[in-house]
C-alpha cells in the first residue's frame, strides 16, 4: 500500500524505504503496490493537529476496509501494526479486517512456522536489550556522528572526504583505509588512501560502509604496518614495524551502512564463563576478521557453541563498545565441509537456492522422449549456417556449458571469413521474465572448488544454449571478411543464426592437431565410425581450419601488442570440477597456443560488438573499462625487479609490457611469473559501466590496449553478456518486427545494474578463492606435517617484511607467510643446507633481503626470489576460516628424487586434494545420516513430518521480506 511505504520512509529513513521498494519491484515476490492516496474512496485528508503517524494509520485502515468490501468480503484482509492504540481502535471495527500485531499474525496465521517465531523473538529481544542499554549507559564510548547536512556541506567545501571503509583483515583492530571517491581529481593533493588508525577513529563504521573522514594534523599521521602479523586481535603495533607516515584521519559520519548477514561463532564454554553474569547477552565472533564482535541476546548460546550461525546487526549506539544484533539461523557444524561452504556463500551474499517452479515453467521442454527442435518460424528469421560453415568448439575437458564456437572458410573472392558464434540465450530468456529477474539478481555463475551455482537453469546452460556437436542451435554470430594475406578486416556482419557444430574439441586435442600429432585423432568422437577416406578428408579440413584460426589470432595479438597489450600472470590456481566434484580442468602455468587462439577470437568479437553498440547507443551501452593503475601501486614491483637487475617502466601499458618481457631470468622462469603476478595485483579492477556515465576518453581498456571493450561471448554464465546481446540485437534489427528496442535500459538504470554486476563479480572471485583455500586447508589438516612428504615443498620468496618473508609455493599455487622471528623473540638459524632452528638473536632488514644473526654469531640471509624449503602447516581457528602457514625448514631449494615426475604429478596432486576431501566429507555425512535415520523415521510416524529439505528456502523468502530494521538511521 502506498501509504504504508511512505510510513516506512517517514519512520525508518530512506535506506529502509529503498529496500522495501526494491523488494516490491522484484516480480519474484508477486507484490503489487496499491496507490491508495490517489483513490477517491481510500484517501482521507489529514486533520488539523493530527500527527503524521496517526494519519497514515487511519489511511491504511480505511484502504484495507475498502478493499475488503471491494472483494465482497470473500477474503480476509490483515493489517499488521505495532501501534497498540490502532489495534484497540480498529481491531473489532470491521468484520473480516484483522488489525493485529506481528506476533499475533504469526501465532494465528503461521503457528507451525517455528523458525520464523524464533527469528521474531530474537529481533524483539534485541530491541529490548538495546532500549535497556540506552537507559542504563550514559557514558559515550564513541563520538556522535555529525548530521547529514553538516557532512554534505563539509564534503562540498573540501573539509571532509567521502569513501568506502576497507579494514585490513591482518590488523583488524588497528588498520582500516578509505579510498575516497573522486580520487585523482585536480582539487586534491592527496596521492594515497587515508589510514584510519584504531577502532576509536573508526567510530562504529563497519567494513564496507561509505564513510565521511576528517584528516588529522600532519604531526598525528601514522604509517601502515609492514610486519607479518599472527595475532589479529592485537590493538597496538610496535613502533619499528610501521612504514612512512601517510595521510591519517577519523570517521565523523556514515553516509551509507552496507550491513549484511554475518557468519559468527558462539564462544566456547570457557569463554562464556568469562563473559559475565548476563548469560542471555552473548558476544559472538564473526567469521570475517574485519567485522567487530556482535552482541546478541539468545537463550541458545550453549546449544550453538559448535555451529556456524548467521546474525544481523541492528544498531551500534555511541554508548556501546560493540554493535547489537540478532540471531537468524544455523548453517552447520564448525569444520564440516557443507557448513564451511555455506559460510562462504553467506559471507559473499550468494544465493544457492534452486530455481523456482515459476522460473522452470518458462523453460522449453527438452527430454529424451520429447527432444527440443528448432521452430520453422525461427529458421526463416535467421541466417542458416548449418550447411555452409564448418563450425566447431574448443573447450576444457568435460565442459558442459559450451557458449562459443568458431569457424573460418575461404570466400569465393579468395578472402577469408572468420566467424565467432555465441549461444543465443536471449531467445529463451525474455527481458523481465522470472528467469531474467533471477539471472539479473545472480549476475554470474559462481564457481567453487568442488561445485558451481548456475546463473541459468541447466536446461539452458547445459543443453539448449550449449553449442554441442551434431545438434541444431540458435546463435548470435559475428562474421568478418578478412584480406587473405594481411588478415585486415574488410567487412563485419552481426546476425542471428542457426548453426550445427561439427566438432566438440578439447584444448589438448586441438593443440595436438595444430602440432601434427595424429595420435589425438582417436579422441575426436565425431570422426569415429567413418571409412578411412572420409575420415582423412574431414581431418584435413579441420586441421586447416585450426591452423588458419591460429594464424589470424597471431596477427590480432601482434596488433594489440603493438598498442601495449599486457600479458599478466595469475599465480593462484583456478580449478573447475565435474558433477562428481573432481577437477576436470586447471588453467596451466604455460598455456597452450590454442588457448591464445580461442581467447583472441573472443577478444576480437567483444571489441567489435562494443564498437557497434556504443555507436548506436552512445549513452546507454554496457561496456567494460580497465582504468590505468596508480603509479604508487607499482613501487613493490619495481623494487623486486631491481633485486634481479631488471628495470620496470610503468609509464604506459606498452612500456610495462615491453619491460616485463625483458625481465626474464633464463635460469629461473618463476621470476618472470612472480613479476607478472605483482603487476596484476597493482592493476585497477576492470569494471562494467554505462557509456552515459563517463566521458569517452575513459572507455579505454588498459590491459587489452583497446579503445572499447565489452563482454558478449559468455551469456550462459554472465548477465552482462545478456544485456549486450539485447543491445546488439536492437542495434542490428532496426526496422524489424518485435520489441527488441523496448528492452533497452536507460542510462540511470544501466548504471545501477553495472554496480550490482561488478559487486557480484567480486563476490564470485572471493568465493572461488575462499573455497579453494578451504580445500587446501582440509587436505593438509589431516596429514602429518612432520612425516608426510607432500607437506614439504619448494618455495620462492617474493616479499620481505620486518619479521619474515612472503613465499609462493608453485606446486600447490599457495602464497603464505613464513616467519624469521617468532613471538618469543627468537630468530631462525639455518646452517648450510641443514635444518633450521629458533635461537636468540636479532634481525636486519634491507630492501631486497633480511638477515638473522644469532647471539653466537651465526647468520642467515634470505633474499628476494631465493628458493627455500618450507613445511606446509594449517593454522586452526575455531571462529574463523583455517589458513595455510609456512615454516622454513631449510635455506635451500627443495629437490625430489625425480623433479620432472613431481612436475608431471602436479595436476594429479591437486585432483587428489579435492577428491579426498570430498570423499571424506561424504563418508562423514553418510555416517551422521545413518545415526539419525531411526530418529527421523520415528518423528515422521509420530508427527507426519516430511523428509524433504528444511525450512531454509521458506526462511530465505522471509529474510528478503524482513523489513523490520531497528536502526534509527536518518542519514541515508
Amino acid at each position: 500500500m502506498q501509504t504504508a511505504c511512505q510510513a516506512v520512509q517517514h519512520q525508518k529513513g530512506r535506506r529502509q524505504y529503498n529496500k522495501l521498494r526494491n523488494l516490491l519491484k522484484d516480480p519474484r515476490h508477486d507484490c503489487t503496490v496499491f496507490a491508495n492516496e490517489f483513490h477517491q474512496h481510500c484517501y482521507l485528508p489529514r486533520e488539523k493537529g493530527e500527527s503524521m503517524e496517526k494519519w497514515q494509520t487511519r489511511n491504511i485502515y480505511n484502504a484495507a476496509a475498502w478493499y475488503h468490501n471491494h472483494c465482497l468480503g470473500q477474503m480476509p484482509v490483515v493489517m499488521v501494526t505495532e501501534d497498540e492504540d490502532a489495534i484497540r481502535q480498529y481491531g473489532n471495527e470491521t468484520e473480516g479486517v484483522f488489525v493485529i500485531s506481528f506476533k499475533n499474525y504469526l501465532d494465528n496465521f503461521w503457528p507451525d512456522l517455528k523458525a520464523a517465531h524464533e527469528l521474531f523473538d530474537s529481533i524483539v529481544q534485541a530491541r529490548r536489550e538495546r532500549e535497556s542499554e540506552s537507559q542504563e549507559n550514559h557514558g559515550k564510548e564513541y563520538p556522535e556522528h555529525l548530521p547529514v547536512e553538516v557532512l554534505e556541506a563539509g564534503i562540498k567545501s573540501g573539509r571532509y572526504l567521502q569513501g568506502a571503509l576497507n579494514v585490513n583483515k591482518h590488523r583488524a583492530q588497528l588498520e582500516a583505509f578509505v579510498r575516497f571517491q573522486g580520487f585523482g581529481s585536480k582539487d586534491t593533493e592527496l596521492q594515497s588512501d587515508i589510514l584510519i588508525y584504531g577502532t576509536k577513529a573508526r567510530n562504529r563504521a563497519i567494513h564496507g560502509d561509505v564513510v565521511v573522514v576528517e584528516l588529522l594534523p600532519v604531526h598525528e599521521w601514522k604509517g601502515r604496518t609492514v610486519a607479518l602479523c599472527e595475532n589479529e586481535t592485537e590493538d597496538k603495533a610496535p613502533a619499528d614495524t610501521t612504514g612512512d607516515p601517510m595521510p591519517t584521519g577519523k570517521v565523523v559520519g556514515i553516509i551509507q551502512k552496507n550491513w549484511r548477514d554475518y557468519v559468527v561463532t558462539f564462544p566456547s564454554k570457557e569463554e562464556s564463563q568469562s563473559q559475565g553474569r548476563n548469560a542471555q547477552k552473548v558476544l559472538v565472533t564473526p567469521w570475517d576478521y574485519r567485522i567487530p564482535k556482535i552482541r546478541i541476546s539468545t537463550q541458545q548460546a550453549e546449544a550453538l557453541q559448535e555451529y556456524r550461525v548467521v546474525v544481523r546487526i541492528d544498531s551500534w549506539e555511541s554508548t556501546s563498545l560493540y554493535p547489537n544484533g540478532h540471531f537468524v539461523r544455523v548453517l552447520g557444524r564448525i569444520g564440516d565441509l557443507e557448513g564451511e561452504i555455506a559460510a562462504i556463500l553467506v559471507e559473499n551474499s550468494i544465493c544457492a537456492a534452486p530455481f523456482s517452479e515459476i522460473q522452470m515453467s518458462e523453460m522449453p521442454v527438452s527430454s529424451p522422449k520429447n527432444p527440443w527442435k528448432v521452430s520453422p518460424e525461427e529458421v526463416k528469421k535467421r541466417l542458416d549456417l548449418r550447411d555452409t560453415h564448418l563450425i566447431f568448439s574448443i573447450d576444457p575437458k568435460g565442459c558442459e556449458d559450451v557458449d562459443d564456437a568458431l569457424s573460418v572458410r575461404t570466400l569465393p573472392n579468395g578472402n577469408l571469413e572468420l566467424g565467432v558464434h555465441i549461444a543465443d540465450v536471449t531467445h529463451f530468456v525474455a527481458a523481465n521474465s522470472y528467469t531474467d529477474v533471477e539471472a539479473r539478481a545472480r549476475a554470474t555463475t559462481y564457481y567453487l572448488a568442488d561445485r558451481r551455482y548456475d546463473m541459468l537453469p541447466s536446461v539452458l546452460s547445459a543443453d539448449l544454449c550449449s553449442l554441442l556437436s551434431g545438434v541444431d542451435r540458435y546463435a548470435v554470430s559475428v562474421l568478418w571478411e578478412l584480406e587473405k594475406e594481411s588478415f585486415e578486416t574488410l567487412r563485419v556482419q552481426y546476425s542471428r543464426t542457426l548453426i550445427r557444430s561439427a566438432y566438440k574439441l578439447e584444448y589438448e586435442t586441438a593443440q595436438g592437431l595444430l602440432d601434427g600429432d595424429t595420435s589425438v585423432v582417436a579422441d575426436i568422437l565425431e570422426l569415429q565410425g567413418l571409412d578411412e577416406g572420409a575420415r582423412q578428408e574431414k581431418l584435413a579440413e579441420l586441421v586447416w581450419a585450426i591452423s588458419k584460426l591460429t594464424d589470424i589470432a597471431r596477427h590480432v595479438r601482434a596488433k594489440r601488442d603493438r598498442c601495449g597489450a599486457l600479458e599478466l600472470e595469475g599465480i593462484e590456481i583456478r580449478v573447475q570440477l565435474d558433477d562428481k566434484r573432481n577437477i576436470h580442468d586447471l588453467i596451466p602455468k604455460q598455456p597452450l597456443e590454442v588457448h591464445e587462439t580461442v581467447a583472441e577470437c573472443m577478444i576480437l568479437a567483444n571489441h567489435w560488438v562494443a564498437k557497434r553498440i556504443s555507436e548506436d547507443f552512445p549513452h546507454q551501452a554496457l561496456l567494460r573499462q580497465h582504468p590505468p593503475p596508480r603509479q604508487e601501486f607499482f613501487t613493490e614491483l619495481r623494487e623486486c625487479a631491481s633485486a634481479k637487475g631488471f628495470s620496470i617502466d610503468t609509464r604506459s601499458n606498452k612500456a610495462l609490457a615491453e619491460s616485463l618481457d625483458r625481465a626474464n631470468d633464463p635460469s629461473d622462469p618463476i621470476v618472470n611469473k612472480l613479476l607478472r603476478s605483482m603487476a596484476t595485483h597493482a592493476m585497477s579492477n576492470a569494471l562494467y559501466f554505462s557509456t552515459g556515465s563517463c566521458p569517452e576518453e575513459q572507455f579505454h581498456h588498459y590491459g587489452l590496449a583497446l579503445e572499447k571493450y565489452t563482454h558478449f561471448t559468455s551469456p550462459i554464465r554472465r548477465y552482462a553478456d545478456i544485456i549486450v546481446h539485447r543491445l546488439l540485437m536492437a542495434a542490428t534489427l532496426r526496422g524489424a518486427p518485435g520489441d527488441v528496442k523496448d528492452n533497452i535500459i536507460s542510462n540511470k538504470d544501466l548504471e545501477e545494474l553495472c554496480r550490482h554486476i561488478n559487486n557480484r563479480n567480486r563476490a564470485a572471485q572471493r568465493a572461488q578463492k575462499q573455497s579453494t583455500e578451504l580445500f587446501q586447508c582440509m587436505y593438509f589438516r589431516d596429514r602429518s606435517a612432520e612425516s608426510d612428504e607432500r607437506c614439504v615443498a619448494d618455495g620462492v620468496i617474493y616479499s620481505i617484511r620486518t619479521n619474515g618473508v612472503l613465499v609462493f609455493v608453485p606446486r600447490y599455487g599457495i602464497k603464505g607467510a613464513a616467519y624469521v622471528k617468532n613471538k618469543e623473540g627468537l630468530v631462525i638459524s639455518c646452517q648450510g643446507a641443514g635444518s633450521c632452528q629458533w635461537k636468540p638473536g636479532s634481525l636486519h632488514r634491507s630492501q631486497h633481503k633480511i638477515t638473522s644473526t644469532t647471539t653466537t654469531g651465526d647468520s642467515m640471509t634470505l633474499s628476494l626470489f631465493d628458493h627455500i624449503t618450507v613445511r606446509i602447516l594449517v593454522q586452526s581457528s575455531r571462529c574463523h576460516a583455517e589458513t595455510i602457514k609456512l615454516e622454513i625448514i631449510r635455506n635451500a631449494p627443495h629437490h625430489t628424487a625425480d623433479t620432472e615426475a613431481a612436475q608431471r604429478s602436479f595436476h594429479v596432486v591437486k585432483s587428489d586434494l579435492v577428491k579426498e576431501v570430498s570423499q571424506s566429507a561424504e563418508e562423514a555425512q553418510r555416517a551422521q545420516d545413518r545415526a539419525r535415520a531411526e530418529v527421523m523415521d520415528e518423528e515422521s510416524r509420530e508427527f507426519c513430518q516430511t523428509k524433504g529439505p528444511s525450512l531454509y528456502q521458506l526462511l530465505e523468502e522471509i529474510r528478503e521480506l524482513a523489513l523490520l530494521d531497528v536502526t534509527e538511521d536518518i542519514r541515508t
